[in-house]
């Protein structure tokens, strides 16, 4: 729902000339050893009948994977034709680059000793050249990049988990491209999803746009918004949305230990198989556009008992579907936000590409997460109304404890004539002002009769905050103190603890505090 600048997230007290690779050598002599050879796997790296996100996390990190010199806007770029695979596969990488020669270095992302990630492979040295421009379809102002593969890399080694893939110029240039190596199984463990087909929509590689228009952020702009978003391209800027909104919360996860694995959006839409017997499904920050596929086996896994966390708010609120390309199924995010102009509404007004709430088949967010989305841009304290509550146990919360910056930047609270599951119970209330209007964003848990627990935390600055001492700021580039992060990092260990253990209501059933919390319908203007 909202236009973005960034989210800087910096970790404090590393000292980068001193930082040891997962080669064990420091940073002058790493690059060297990188760069030297053909396509290796580096490091240590488990067999999987030992693996585990624990002892993974024991394996040596770096701070290798974070971007140096990205260099002018078209000094390297790439992405890869898959959006995930399965360990032991291949995927064909597109890169184009304004030097002579490239390499690639793919990072397992998470914890690793606070350093985030941990080098698995490094490519040999790959001849370079700058591809084609940006091909535009008219109407829908899909962008895509016709470009040739670079190179195929086999994942054959490497362990599942959310990859960043360093393309290094021979220029000392750098960019990240994304790879999710997926989890086979889920059973008995707890998922972390990656929100693809919202990094799609917000991309605006090519000519500037992406669904909500151009940067101008006029009505002309927003006529020429993209109606469908391409895998088929880099991300603009330094990388996807992985970075900003899904590794703080993956580091805090990994850090845990417990029982994890690896899926994305499009995995949820087509192959719903994949989580029978998991604990829970978290979805880590900002996860806005879901097909029907998505929504339908969330539910379905749900009421199979798979608990569920939402780290964010305005999750779930657009309709979006998929289309194919030509470099395989799924790799179109189709999203006219405007049912009328959606070719769809003629033949399935129920798939038109729409807010899911909105009619001739009104199905809002709030059946699956609770609480209904209301407003952007915010920035409050959130306030602890129920310190009881096991979620904020060990944070030293009472009632009314302020948590500077933490509600932002957009706010879903519990609404009043929309369907909500019950019993649901709002465990904090955040008073807050909205384009000149007194609201609330509210965090929510609910229990339904297959055991499952909902949580929602109801504000974005959470998957932000939850790292701690970093750095974190909104994207008004106002900060969220790190008092507030590490009460959110605590409440966050207590969820994802909770929820690995199985389905959460016998353990902390939902007691119902609707009535008491309820609002009336938002009076807000809608806003694209």
């Amino acid at each position: 729902m909202i236009r973005l600048r960034f989210l800087a997230v910096t970790v404090s007290g590393l000292v980068a000339v001193m930082m040891v690779s997962a080669c064990g050598l420091a940073r002058p002599d790493a690059d060297a050893a990188i760069s030297a050879g053909g396509p290796r796997l580096l490091g240590k790296n488990l067999h999987p009948r030992e693996w585990s996100v624990a002892r993974e996390n024991e394996l040596p990190g770096t701070d290798r994977w974070r971007l140096r010199d990205p260099g002018p806007a078209k000094a390297i770029e790439g992405f890869a034709d898959k959006v995930s695979v399965l360990p032991g596969e291949s995927f064909r990488l597109y890169v184009s680059t304004t030097a002579a020669g490239f390499r690639v270095e793919a990072f397992r992302m998470g914890w690793y000793q606070g350093r985030q990630g941990r080098a698995v492979w490094v490519s040999g040295h790959v001849r370079g050249h700058r591809q084609a421009g940006p091909k535009v379809v008219p109407g829908t102002y899909q962008v895509s990049a016709p470009w040739q593969p670079s190179l195929t890399i086999s994942t054959k080694g490497w362990p599942q988990g959310c990859y960043l893939l360093k393309l290094v110029s021979d220029r000392g240039h750098d960019r990240w491209a994304t790879i999710t190596v997926r989890s086979p199984v889920t059973a008995g463990r707890t998922v972390f999803m990656n929100s693809v087909t919202t990094w799609a929509a917000y991309n605006k590689w090519g000519i500037g746009t992406n669904v909500y228009g151009d940067r101008h952020g006029t009505v002309a702009g927003y006529a020429k918004r993209s109606r469908k978003a391409s895998f088929d391209r880099p991300y603009d800027k330094r990388g996807s949305y992985f970075n900003w909104y899904e590794l703080p919360m993956l580091s805090v996860a990994e850090r845990l230990g417990v029982p994890m694995a690896y899926e994305t959006d499009l995995d949820l839409d087509g192959a719903p198989e994949v989580f029978a017997g998991a604990r829970a499904l978290v979805f880590a920050g900002h996860d806005e556009y879901w097909t029907l596929g998505m929504r339908q086996n969330a539910l379905r896994v749900r009421d199979a008992g798979v608990n569920i966390a939402f780290f964010s708010s305005n999750n779930a609120y657009r309709h979006v579907r998929l289309e194919p390309s030509a470099l395989g199924p799924n790799r179109v995010v189709v999203v006219y936000k405007d049912a009328t102009e959606d070719p769809m509404s003629l033949k399935d007004p129920s798939q038109a590409t729409q807010q899911w709430r909105l009619p001739p088949h009104p199905r809002p967010e709030s059946e699956l997460t609770g609480v209904y989305y209301e407003c952007n841009p915010v920035y409050a304290a959130y306030v602890v109304t129920d310190p009881a509550s096991w979620i904020f146990r060990g944070t030293g919360a009472v009632r009314g404890s302020r948590y500077p910056g933490l509600v932002g930047v957009e706010s879903d609270r519990l609404t009043a004539g929309v369907p909500v599951p019950r019993p649901i119970r709002i465990v904090a209330s955040s008073p807050l002002v909205c384009k000149g209007m007194h609201t609330y964003s509210q965090s929510s848990y609910y229990t339904v009769p297959s055991g499952a627990g909902v949580f929602s935390s109801g504000t974005m600055n959470w998957s932000c905050g939850v790292y701690g001492r970093t750095g974190c700021r909104d994207h008004g580039l106002r900060p969220v103190p790190a008092r507030s992060g590490d009460f959110a990092r605590r409440a966050t260990e207590n969820i994802l603890r909770a929820f690995a253990n199985g389905p959460a209501a016998g353990r902390h059933p939902a007691v119902d505090n609707y009535q008491q919390y309820v609002g009336p319908p938002s009076t807000l203007p809608y806003t694209h």
